[in-house]
This record gives structure tokens, C-alpha cells and sequence, in this order.
């Protein structure tokens, strides 16, 4: 960690940053917004700033104020930076959620912070509301990005809620005088960096949701050492922007982003819509959700299917040495994670000659494959960041073949959220990062979930993960029970992840405590390890491992239903629907193979981590249903629904 990239003058709070990166650069492209013609239209740090302070005039004679806490039922797109930043210039604080939210959870998120203004991003997401309206008896003002029909507006308005527009807002906003920007800018004095800048709601796996209170400092702390981390990006660089804009991961990256003086191009997290836009845009850098980055290694591997044998037998060997060849040089590099220790000289001896030796097909396959398929990402692209899951190890050895930096990082809502990421400059596999300076973080024994005695384990051991620091949410809104259930009186939070230290300082996340499974014999089974090396499978979409209580672990599987409808057609198998091709005997030995060639003692796991039977589920999981907005298996929601299957599982 270079110590000496750390920016300490960045300001007491997020709008005095960003009024800084204004003044110092103010004609870089800020935002990279797509018109009705699919063009990309950039705008300027000088040019968002003039509409964050124009909207903050607006809003402060709406009556909005420091403290206020303000509704914002949006997804990513170029009005929601603005917003966020006019409502922390005047100290309030801002409750946001996205649009695939059900209306249960908006009402009770704006009616549990009491808001009375809130905006939405369109009438779909104000008629969540006005559904039960009685559930949020404080909101009297909706502020809405998109125009909404006639019925719409009327029935707000029967309700007693004033409808109004963002664009209104804008206009009024553009009246205001010199003294009005001045008072504006004044006031950013008056918040203090301890002061609360948003609640974010988190889904969580049970139970309602929670806010979690992140401070101006829990932003600032992490914006402090980025440089350090990201140190391969550059002043100007343009990041393509796919994920949820209310996740904490893809928020605090805005921030990190501003400090490091670059900007964003938005786009959708869907494969086809984002490599087109790369194209574009031509961005040097993005965050995405583990789940994307294995669509678009399957689409590029979809693609060369549709080759000639020849050109198939090429892709499929270059892949191979390209993945031997990136060991071998990391090794040679000093890159290979170390969680016991050993002198580093012998990865510099063992790593040389076989570094030396796939050169030349290095060469070849960089010249006619590797570089071609970089192109599809505009060509300018340096690094990415993948969060908010693990990533599979196939997906990141394929990234890592073909030249791809993809940087796996790490992190909890609670600590805003980033806890750890691979360096840019030398990121080693095997891990989840170097640990951000602005954290202590110790691992500690456990046992079923519960810390033993809080003393740190050494390099290589396994155990609770604990983290202290500046980034540390204030607490859980309204919920200081909650609160203390997480944070003790010392100010350790307890992420509820299992994990290891190498002995270089990174961090390695080995599954969840409180998800652990405990066999009938007393075995401790950990599913996301497992459901991590199935998921592997082309063939797999999901993996949920069920066996609690059980004499073995079974495993429920969502299908990749392409991949298996090509493999049928592949295989002459004949079959009506898609749910009884799932029940051909083919189809059935086919999972049985790819679970014993991923679940085995080669693959690491024990007798009792084998996967004995498995039900195939013939419908993708859905959000809110049988995973939540972080993409996480909501486990309770999964044994209820399927309780029906899992019990023919475990059928004698």
C-alpha cells in the first residue's frame, strides 16, 4: 500500500469535495448521458455543479433543510447525482431505493424515516405508494423525474400529495441570484462530517429491512486512500456505470471516482446492451455484480461456438496456455498469495522458466484472440471492479487469459461499504484485496457463528471477520438493538463472514457464519463454498445447498436453460417443454456429472460436502421472491417455497 497516495485535504464533507474537483477541474467530463438518438452527451464537472447548486436553491424554497430526510425511489441515471448532492449541500439526508423495490418496502422505508418529500422516478414508483398511502401518512410532496399520466396526477392529488416536476424545479433553479449560490455554498460550512448523509435500507436474507446511517466521513475515509488502491486510473478516465445507484458499492465509487477527477457514461447491467455502449463511450474502467461479468464471458463464448472448428480449437487452446501463462508470470512476479509462509524467492525460481516457455504462445494468442476481444470493450479499457458477491474462479481465470484486469473487491453496506479490493497496479488472485488503511480488521475464532474470544488468529487461519474504523456506520437507524448486536462496546463490527489474512495483509472471504449447516452427524457445512464450485457448471445458473439437520447435503439447482436447451439440441435429445426435457434421464445425468467433476476431494471438498441429490428447479429465481436487491439467496424465503422439493430430496 503506497502511503504516500493519501489525499487528507479533501474537505469536511461529500459537497465540499466535490466543490473542490470543480474548481481544479472544472471542464472534465463529469456525466456521459445516452440522448433519444443513442449518442452519448458528456457534461462537466463546472456544468453538473451549476445544476446541484440551481436544484439545492430550488429545493431549500420547497422548504427542504438540514436534517430532512428525503425519499429517493430511483435507478441510476444522470438526475440522481444531482440530486444527491443538492439535498447533502443543504445537510439533508437522503433515503434511497431502486425501482425494482416493492411498494411494501417504499412505504415502510418512507414511513419509518418519517419523509415528507420524496422523489421518484417515475409514476410506476409514485403508484407503489399511492397504493396504500394511508402506510405514509407523513408524505406531502413527490418530485418525479418522468412526466406522469393524467390519472396519475389526479389520484396524488385526491390523496393529498402535491405532484411535482423535476424539470419545474430545474427551470425555477436557473433564477437564482448570486447572493441565493453564495448562501448555498455558506451553508456547506455548517455540515459537519460526522452528520448523516444517507440511510440506505438494506434487504438483508431476513426480516424487515434495516437503514443503515453512513456519515460524510464514512465516504471520505475511503476516498482518502483510493488513489492508493486505484492506481492505475488516471485524471479524465471514464467509468461505465451498470449497477443499482442506492447499493452502497456503486455510491461510494461515485465519490472515489470524483476525488480521483474522473467521470461516468451510464449504462444497463444487461451484456449486449453494455458492450455496445463500451463501444461508444470507449471507458477505461467499470463496477459491475459477479453475475455480469459470467454472462459476458458466456457470451463471448456463446460467439465462438458459431465459428469454424478450427477457430473454436484455437480460442479454446488459447484460453488454456493464456490461463498457465498468467499463473506462471504472477508467480514469477511475486503475485501469488501467500496464507502460509514461505520465502518468496522460490515463486520467483519456480515461476521463471515456466513464464518463459508459454511466452510465445502468449504472443500468438494475444495477436489473433486476445486482443480482438478486448476491442468489443471499446478498445481504452485498463481494469474493472467486480463487487458485491464472489466471483467464480472460471470466470476470473478467463478474464485473466485473455488480458482482462478484473479487480475483485469486498465490502458490507454497514461499512460503506468497501472493506478490501485488489490493487490495480499488482493484484493477486486468490483474494479479495489488500485491507483499506482506513480499517483495522482482525480474524477471530468462532464457534456456530459466535466469537470465541476476540484474540486475532494468525495468517492462514480461519475465522469471524471484525472490522474498526472511520468507515463504521453510525448505527442502525431507530434500531439500537440492532446496532449493538453488531457493534461492540470497543466499536468491532462483526461482518457475520468467515475469512482468512494472507501474510502479505489480504483478505480471503471463505462463506457466512450464520449460514453454516450443520449436519446430523455434527459435520459444519458451509453452502456458499459449495454453491460457489457448482455455479461454475455452464450448465448452472444458481446453486441453493439445503441439508440442515440432515444425513447428507443435497443441493436445489436453477439451470442455465440456453446452455441445456443447446446441449439437448446438441445431443439429439427429443423432448415437449423445457420442464420435461429437466426430467429426461440425460438431462439428469448431466447435472450428475458436472456436480461430481466440481464437488470431489480434487476440488478440495470433504465426503460430507458431496452433493448426494439434487432437485432442478425449472424457473430462474426472481428479486425480492427467492433472492434480494444484492443478488443473495434470501435462504428462509428458498426452504419455505421449495419445502415441497427439498423434502423429496431428503426422501429416504
Amino acid at each position: 500500500m503506497d502511503l504516500s497516495k493519501f489525499e487528507k485535504n479533501l474537505g469536511s464533507n461529500l459537497p465540499l469535495l466535490f466543490k473542490a474537483k470543480v474548481n481544479k477541474c472544472p471542464h472534465t467530463t463529469l456525466q456521459a448521458v445516452k440522448n433519444k438518438s443513442g449518442m452519448f452527451v458528456r457534461y462537466s464537472y463546472s456544468q453538473v455543479y451549476q445544476h446541484v447548486i440551481e436544484l439545492a436553491s430550488a429545493l431549500k424554497k420547497l422548504g427542504v433543510k438540514k436534517g430532512d430526510k428525503i425519499g429517493l425511489m430511483s435507478d441510476n441515471r444522470r438526475e440522481w447525482l444531482i440530486t444527491d448532492f443538492a439535498l447533502l449541500s443543504l445537510g439533508a439526508i437522503d433515503v434511497p431505493r431502486g425501482c425494482d423495490s416493492m411498494g411494501v418496502e417504499m412505504r415502510f422505508i418512507l414511513n419509518f424515516v418519517e419523509a415528507e418529500i420524496s422523489f421518484f422516478e417515475n409514476a410506476r414508483q409514485l403508484e407503489k405508494v399511492l397504493e396504500n398511502i394511508e402506510e405514509v401518512p407523513t408524505l406531502k410532496k413527490a418530485i418525479l423525474y418522468d412526466h406522469a399520466d393524467q390519472k396519475t396526477l389526479d389520484e396524488a392529488k385526491a390523496k393529498g400529495i402535491e405532484v411535482i416536476y423535476y424539470s419545474i424545479l430545474e427551470s425555477e433553479g436557473t433564477a437564482i441570484t448570486k447572493e441565493e449560490w453564495q448562501e448555498i455554498e455558506a451553508g456547506m460550512q455548517n455540515i459537519s462530517k460526522d452528520d448523516v448523509a444517507t440511510i440506505i435500507f438494506t434487504s438483508g436474507t431476513t426480516g424487515l429491512p434495516k437503514g443503515v446511517q453512513l456519515t460524510h466521513d464514512n465516504y471520505l475515509a475511503q476516498c482518502e486512500v483510493c488513489r492508493s488502491v486505484l492506481g492505475l486510473m488516471q485524471a479524465g478516465d471514464l467509468w461505465l456505470t451498470v449497477l443499482p445507484i442506492w447499493h452502497s458499492f456503486e455510491r461510494a465509487f461515485i465519490y472515489m471516482v470524483i476525488t480521483l477527477e474522473g467521470g461516468f457514461a451510464y449504462s444497463k447491467p444487461i451484456a449486449s446492451v453494455m458492450i455496445a455502449d463500451m463501444q461508444l463511450v470507449q471507458p477505461q474502467w467499470m463496477n459491475a455484480v459477479p453475475r455480469l461479468w459470467e454472462s459476458v464471458a458466456q457470451g463471448i463464448y456463446r460467439e465462438v461456438k458459431k465459428q469454424s472448428a478450427l477457430n473454436r480449437l484455437i480460442f479454446k487452446y488459447s484460453v488454456l496456455f493464456g490461463n498457465w501463462y498468467y499463473k506462471s508470470k504472477a508467480r514469477f512476479l511475486g503475485l501469488r498469495c501467500r496464507y502460509h509462509w514461505y520465502p518468496r524467492i522460490i515463486d520467483y525460481v519456480t515461476g521463471f522458466f515456466p513464464f518463459v516457455l508459454l511466452w510465445p504462445s502468449h504472443v500468438l494468442g494475444e495477436q489473433f484472440v486476445f486482443s480482438r476481444i478486448r476491442q468489443k470493450f471499446g478498445g481504452k479499457f485498463r481494469a474493472a471492479i467486480s463487487g458485491g458477491g464472489a466471483l467464480q474462479p472460471e470466470t476470473e481465470d478467463f478474464f485473466n487469459a485473455i488480458g482482462f484486469r478484473l479487480l475483485e473487491g469486498y465490502g458490507m453496506t454497514e461499512t460503506a461499504p468497501v472493506i478490501s479490493v485488489r490493487n490495480s497496479k499488482r493484484p493477486r488472485n486468490n483474494n479479495v484485496g489488500w485491507i483499506f488503511p482506513s480499517f483495522d480488521l482482525k480474524i477471530v475464532a468462532e464457534k456456530d457463528g459466535q466469537i470465541v474470544d476476540g484474540k486475532p488468529l494468525k495468517p492462514g487461519k480461519r475465522g469471524l471477520v471484525l472490522v474498526k474504523g472511520r468507515q463504521i456506520m453510525k448505527g442502525y437507524y431507530k434500531r439500537q438493538d440492532l446496532t449493538d448486536a453488531v457493534i461492540d462496546k470497543d466499536g468491532w463490527l462483526n461482518t457475520g463472514d468467515l475469512g482468512m489474512i494472507s501474510c502479505d495483509h489480504e483478505l480471503k472471504i471463505v462463506g457466512r457464519a450464520k449460514d453454516t449447516i450443520v449436519l446430523l452427524g455434527g459435520e459444519n457445512i458451509e453452502p456458499a463454498v459449495i454453491e460457489k464450485a457448482i455455479n461454475a457448471s455452464p450448465y448452472v445458473e444458481r446453486t441453493v445447498v439445503v441439508g440442515q439437520d440432515q444425513k447428507y447435503v443435497g443441493a436445489l439447482i436453477v439451470p442455465d436453460q440456453s446452455n441445456v436447451i443447446s446441449y439437448a439440441e446438441e445431443n439429439n435429445i427429443v423432448y415437449d417443454t423445457y420442464e420435461s426435457l429437466l426430467e429426461t434421464s440425460e438431462i439428469q445425468n448431466l447435472f450428475r456429472s458436472e456436480i461430481d467433476t466440481l464437488d470431489n476431494a480434487k476440488t478440495g471438498f470433504r465426503t460430507c460436502e458431496r452433493i448426494f441429490k439434487f432437485a432442478l428447479l425449472k424457473e430462474s429465481f426472481e428479486l425480492n421472491r427467492e433472492i434480494n436487491a444484492k443478488q443473495e439467496l434470501m435462504r428462509h424465503k428458498i426452504n419455505k417455497l421449495y419445502k415441497k422439493e427439498i423434502n423429496m430430496i431428503f426422501k429416504a
